[in-house]
Protein backbone atom coordinates (compact mmCIF):
# COMPACT_ATOMS: atom_id res chain seq x y z
CA UNK A 1 0.00 0.00 0.00
CA UNK A 2 1.44 3.37 -1.02
CA UNK A 3 1.57 6.13 1.52
CA UNK A 4 0.90 9.75 0.77
CA UNK A 5 4.03 11.90 0.47
CA UNK A 6 4.80 13.70 3.69
CA UNK A 7 4.04 17.38 3.59
CA UNK A 8 7.33 19.20 3.84
CA UNK A 9 7.63 21.63 6.69
CA UNK A 10 8.46 25.08 5.35
CA UNK A 11 11.87 26.33 6.40
CA UNK A 12 11.88 29.53 8.40
CA UNK A 13 13.24 32.34 6.25
CA UNK A 14 13.07 35.33 8.60
CA UNK A 15 14.65 35.41 12.03
CA UNK A 16 14.54 37.78 14.95
CA UNK A 17 17.83 39.57 15.56
CA UNK A 18 18.26 37.64 18.82
CA UNK A 19 17.81 34.30 17.02
CA UNK A 20 20.20 35.31 14.22
CA UNK A 21 22.75 36.29 16.87
CA UNK A 22 22.38 32.86 18.49
CA UNK A 23 22.99 31.17 15.11
CA UNK A 24 26.10 33.28 14.66
CA UNK A 25 27.23 32.67 18.25
CA UNK A 26 27.50 36.39 18.91
CA UNK A 27 25.75 38.55 21.47
CA UNK A 28 22.58 40.48 20.74
CA UNK A 29 24.39 43.80 21.24
CA UNK A 30 27.10 42.75 18.79
CA UNK A 31 24.42 41.77 16.26
CA UNK A 32 22.78 45.20 16.55
CA UNK A 33 26.18 46.88 16.20
CA UNK A 34 26.88 44.88 13.02
CA UNK A 35 23.44 45.91 11.73
CA UNK A 36 24.20 49.55 12.53
CA UNK A 37 27.48 49.26 10.62
CA UNK A 38 25.68 47.72 7.63
CA UNK A 39 27.56 44.45 7.88
CA UNK A 40 24.56 42.32 8.90
CA UNK A 41 21.61 43.31 6.76
CA UNK A 42 17.98 43.18 7.86
CA UNK A 43 14.50 43.86 6.52
CA UNK A 44 11.69 45.80 8.12
CA UNK A 45 8.33 44.08 8.57
CA UNK A 46 6.05 46.78 9.91
CA UNK A 47 7.81 47.91 13.09
CA UNK A 48 9.77 44.66 13.38
CA UNK A 49 13.34 44.08 12.22
CA UNK A 50 14.06 40.62 10.83
CA UNK A 51 17.15 38.94 9.39
CA UNK A 52 16.49 36.83 6.29
CA UNK A 53 18.29 33.47 6.28
CA UNK A 54 20.30 34.43 3.18
CA UNK A 55 21.58 37.59 4.94
CA UNK A 56 22.92 35.41 7.75
CA UNK A 57 24.80 33.40 5.11
CA UNK A 58 26.02 36.63 3.46
CA UNK A 59 27.38 37.82 6.81
CA UNK A 60 29.23 34.54 7.33
CA UNK A 61 30.77 34.88 3.86
CA UNK A 62 31.83 38.45 4.73
CA UNK A 63 33.57 37.17 7.84
CA UNK A 64 35.34 34.48 5.81
CA UNK A 65 36.55 37.03 3.24
CA UNK A 66 37.83 39.28 6.01
CA UNK A 67 39.64 36.36 7.65
CA UNK A 68 41.29 35.47 4.34
CA UNK A 69 42.57 39.06 3.96
CA UNK A 70 44.50 38.91 7.21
Amino acid sequence: MATAPAASTPQRRLYRVKTAAEFLDIGRSTAYEEIRLGRLRTVQVGRLRRVPAEYIEDYIELLKREAADI
